[in-house]
């Protein structure tokens, strides 16, 4: 069951920190089977509701799973190993093509908003017991917010998308509860979720957003949260539509108990319209925007809008942790969104036209593909590794899909945030050789 690896320890923290060892080190694989309680109480001595123990605090650290009379297994993908960690190192010939990052020749130039921001905080320091939120990100944030019609309520400042969504599935969920999540999927969500102790429930989806069945049949299945990306869903670019928007709603609406969270990440970044989830009915709600992509990942400040119940939970553990996020960001932050309207569609008109150029020429060699919106576009293909190595083999290295994936087809994730056109065309030609006749299915599902 175990090979050579002899469990140890006497008490639960002993046994479950040496089972996380085997994990890490790679001893104990994947979907390897854990003994019986009472299997190893007596192999180790000790009492069987102190294994019971060590398991639980493996299943809520995202290490196993525990399926009551079948036993007790190592996760297929446990939280100790990421799935960043699913990569292919780029040589020095090739061209990376996996790293997801915004083109830093389009993020501002932060001279004069750091500058800024030194300055008010010379004028004011912020000291113990200052507000929590800088009052001018505050307003842009809330203007924006209304601007898209979202309703009225608090708003939190956190470190990025994933921080607040790490927050606010905490805010209600308890270790085993599901979350619909996409899939293909934000491959950190899909690890973050282990973590918690929670387990995802896949959602299918297609260019227009998640389909209203599968969402349904995720909440029908016991789904307790929902985490839906608005635009420039990594890594199909998938983009909410008004009509699939209207369809979710209708889905919402007959589970008003279920957690609804929507990372609006492209926030600043793409030219598509934002069609909010919220005003389905749900009691629980917050949608998160963030200045990773707009403005550079090292800026870490999300701003959440949400119901009373769920922000105030949020800024209540923020309070009693980090306390808060940075001014000298926070101000930053502001100074760059009170100031960038223009540029902002600028370069949501540049992303398009890169991502736009590629799909262009893969469908003029007739290999289908997904990008509707941010950085990235997706290609289906028959087998992963072996499209990947044949790919590295002439100058480009994509993300694997197994990065995202969950229960969908095989793909591999482009970014194209600073591919050209005539790069477009060389690697269009480069794939269409690779799968030559041995296409895969163009659809997401």
């Amino acid at each position: 069951m175990l090979g050579d690896y002899p469990l140890k320890g006497r008490r639960a923290s002993e046994i479950a920190a040496h089972i996380e060892q085997g994990v890490s080190s790679g001893r104990l694989a994947p979907g390897t089977t854990l003994p019986p309680l009472r299997d190893l109480a007596a192999e180790l001595g000790v009492n069987p509701n102190t294994v019971a123990a060590a398991y639980r605090l493996l299943r809520d650290r995202g290490v196993i799973e525990t399926a009551g009379r079948k036993g007790s297994r190592i996760l297929p993908r446990p939280a100790l190993t990421a799935r960043d960690r699913i990569r292919v190192p780029v040589p020095a010939h090739a061209r990376d093509l996996a790293a997801g990052n915004p083109d830093p020749a389009l993020l501002p130039d932060l001279t004069q908003a750091l500058a800024a921001a030194a300055e008010a905080a010379r004028a004011e320091p912020v000291l113990y017991g200052h507000p929590k939120v800088d009052p001018e990100l505050l307003a842009l944030a809330r203007a924006s917010f209304e601007a898209d019609g979202l309703p009225g309520g608090p708003i939190v400042v956190a470190s990025g998308s994933l921080d607040t969504i790490e927050r606010t599935l905490g805010a209600h969920l308890r270790p085993g509860d599901a979350v619909a999540v996409e899939d293909p999927g934000w491959g950190s969500l899909l690890d973050l979720l282990p973590a918690m102790g929670l387990r995802p429930a896949p959602v299918r989806l297609d260019d227009e957003g998640p389909l209203p069945d599968s969402l349904a049949s995720a909440l029908a299945g016991g789904a307790r949260a929902v985490v839906v990306t608005s635009r420039a869903q990594n890594p199909t670019g998938a983009a909410l539509t008004a009509r699939r928007a209207e369809a979710l709603r209708a889905v919402l609406a007959g589970h008003p108990g279920v957690l609804l969270i929507e990372d609006d990440h492209g926030h600043g970044m793409v030219d598509q319209s934002y069609h909010p989830l919220v005003g389905a009915g749900s009691q629980h709600w917050a949608v998160v925007r963030s200045a990773a992509k707009a403005y550079g990942p090292d800026l870490r400040v999300s701003v959440a809008v949400g119901d009373q119940e769920t922000i105030g939970r949020v800024a209540g553990r923020l309070r009693l942790g980090a306390g808060w996020v940075s001014h000298l960001l926070q101000r930053t932050v502001a100074e760059l969104w009170r100031s960038d309207a223009a540029p902002a569609a600028r370069v949501a008109a540049v992303y398009r036209a890169r991502r736009d150029a590629l799909l262009g020429e893969l469908a003029a060699r007739g290999i289908a593909a997904h990008g509707e919106s941010g950085l990235n576009v997706w290609v289906p293909v028959p087998d992963e590794a072996s499209a990947l190595a044949a790919l590295v083999q002439r100058g480009w290295v994509p993300a694997p899909g197994a990065r995202f994936r969950i229960q969908s087809p095989p793909g591999l994730r482009f970014t194209t945030a600073r591919l050209e056109a005539a790069d477009a065309r060389r690697l269009a030609d480069d794939l269409a050789q690779v799968l030559g006749s041995a296409g895969a299915d163009s659809r997401l599902v």
